[in-house]
C-alpha cells in the first residue's frame, strides 16, 4: 500500500500574531513545522510526504524540508484546503492512501499515524478525534447587543448577541476532530471536486467528504496531539516537548528467534497469521496450525527465556485442541508482560507454495499486532518460496522463521 503524508502548513499565522507564520517558530528547541514533518518522514508506511508552504517560502525553504525523492513542496493557497488541493496535486499516482496533517499538530506519535491509515484503508476516510470531557452546552443569541460595550468576546463572535444555552447535547456523541485525517486516493479527490463545484469553505476535508456523501471514520486522538493555534498553547506544547523529548532511560533489549513447520493435509482450515486463506488443504496440527503465530510465539517467549510454546500449551493438553493461534500468541505476549518486558517489533517469515498470501499481507499484521498489544507498523510479514525444493517446494508443507525484539518496560512516570 503506498501511502503519501499532505503536510498541511500553507498559513501565515495572522491570528497567532507572531509577525511570522506560526509553523516555523520553535517548541522545545526545534520548530514546529520541523517536528510535524519528521513524525511523517520517520513512519514507515508512509513513501511520500507533500508539505504545502506560504509562496513566499517555497523557493527558499527551511533546510529540514530539503530531503530528495520523498519529500515535494508545493505553494499554499488562500485557504487550507486550497492548500490541499495544490498538494494533492502533486502527489504521487500511486498513493492508495493520503494522510493529511496540520503543521500545527506538532506531536502526533506514530501509532496514531498507524491508525488513521489503516481505518482509512478499510473505510475509505478517517479522522483521529477526541471525545468531550466537558458537558457541551450549544448557545442561542437570545437577542443583538446594543453596542460592542455589551459584548464580550464571546459574544462578538456570535453576532454580538447575548448569549444563552439552546440546549444540552449528549456529550457521549460529541468528539473534537484533530488531524491526521486520511483517505483513499479516489474519496480525497471526489470530496476536494465536490467542494470546489458547490463552493464550500470547509475547515477540514473530513467535512468535504461527508458533504460529499462519504462516511468517516473515528479514531481515538491523543490529548497531547494539540493544535498551536493562539500564544496561550505555547506553553502547553513547551510542556509536552519537555516529556517527549527526554532522553529514554537506558533499557534492556532482547532478541528471540522462532520456527515453525506443518504438513498440509486436505479437510484442514489454512490459517496463517489469524487470517483464514482460501486453500484445499491445511496445516495439521493440535491447534489451529498457524505457522506464523506459532513462530512469533516461539520467538517472544524465547527473548524472555520462557522456553516454546510446546512448554506452555502442549499438544498433549485437551484445552489446546484446536485452539487459535492467535489466542495463544496473546496469551505469551501476557506472559512476558507479566515478566517485566514490553514487545518493540516483529519479524516473521512464511514459506509457502500456494496459496500466495501478499494479498493479506496487511490483515495479517493487524491480527498479529493486535493480539500482542503493538502497532501494526511495528509488525512485518514477509512470503518466501521454497523454489520447489523439498517437502515445502512441492507444496507439502509450510513453515515460518520469525524474530521478535523485547525490551523492559519502561516505568518512568
Amino acid at each position: 500500500m503506498h501511502v503519501t503524508a499532505i503536510i498541511a502548513a500553507g498559513g501565515r499565522g495572522q491570528r497567532f500574531g507572531a509577525g511570522e507564520p506560526k509553523q516555523l517558530l520553535t517548541v522545545g528547541g526545534r520548530p514546529i513545522l520541523e517536528r510535524s514533518v519528521s513524525a511523517f518522514m520517520s513512519h514507515p508506511d508512509v513513501h511520500q510526504i507533500v508539505v504545502a508552504l506560504p509562496k513566499e517560502l517555497v523557493d527558499d525553504p527551511p533546510a529540514y524540508l530539503r530531503a530528495p525523492n520523498r519529500l515535494r513542496i508545493v505553494a499554499g493557497g488562500a485557504r487550507r484546503q486550497d492548500s490541499v488541493a495544490n498538494a494533492f496535486r502533486a502527489a504521487s499516482a500511486e498513493s492508495d492512501v493520503i494522510v493529511i496533517h496540520d503543521a500545527a499538530r506538532p506531536f502526533a506519535s506514530v501509532d496514531l499515524i498507524s491508525r488513521t491509515i489503516t481505518a482509512a484503508a478499510e473505510s475509505g476516510a478517517a479522522l483521529a478525534a477526541m471525545p468531550a470531557r466537558d458537558t457541551v452546552k450549544q448557545a442561542l443569541v437570545l437577542r443583538q447587543a446594543q453596542d460592542e460595550r455589551d459584548s464580550t468576546s464571546l459574544t462578538l463572535s456570535l453576532s454580538k448577541g447575548e448569549l444563552v444555552v439552546g440546549q444540552t447535547l449528549p456529550r457521549d456523541t460529541i468528539f473534537l476532530a484533530q488531524t491526521p485525517q486520511a483517505f483513499r486516493r479516489d474519496i480525497l479527490h471526489l470530496a476536494l471536486v465536490f467542494g470546489e463545484r458547490e463552493g464550500i469553505d470547509a475547515t477540514d476535508e473530513a467535512t468535504l467528504a461527508e458533504r460529499a456523501g462519504h462516511q468517516v471514520r473515528l479514531v481515538e486522538g491523543e490529548a497531547s496531539n494539540i493544535k498551536i493555534t493562539t500564544p496561550e498553547d505555547l506553553p502547553i506544547a513547551e510542556a509536552i516537548a519537555a516529556g517527549t523529548d527526554r532522553p529514554a532511560r537506558a533499557r534492556t533489549g532482547r532478541a528471540g528467534t522462532g520456527y515453525d513447520l506443518h504438513r498440509l493435509v486436505e479437510g484442514r482450515r489454512l490459517v496463517i497469521g489469524g487470517v483464514t486463506m482460501t486453500s484445499d488443504r491445511g496445516a495439521l496440527g493440535h491447534s489451529d496450525a498457524d505457522v506464523a503465530c506459532h513462530a512469533i510465539t516461539d520467538a517472544i517467549l524465547g527473548a524472555a527465556g520462557l522456553g516454546d510454546i510446546g512448554r506452555h500449551f502442549p499438544d498433549s493438553d485437551p484445552r489446546w485442541k484446536d485452539a487459535s493461534s492467535v489466542d495463544l500468541l496473546a496469551r505469551a505476549a501476557q506472559m512476558i508482560a507479566e515478566q517485566g518486558f514490553e514487545i518493540g517489533n516483529v519479524d516473521v517469515t512464511v514459506i509457502l507454495e500456494q496459496p500466495k498470501i501478499a494479498g493479506h499481507i496487511d490483515a495479517m499484521r493487524r491480527a498479529l499486532a493486535t493480539a500482542i498489544g503493538i502497532d501494526a507498523a511495528r509488525v512485518s510479514v514477509k512470503a518466501k518460496t521454497n523454489e520447489g525444493v523439498d517437502a515445502i517446494g512441492r507444496g507439502e508443507a509450510i513453515a515460518a522463521h520469525a524474530i521478535a525484539l523485547i525490551r523492559t518496560i519502561d516505568h518512568r512516570p
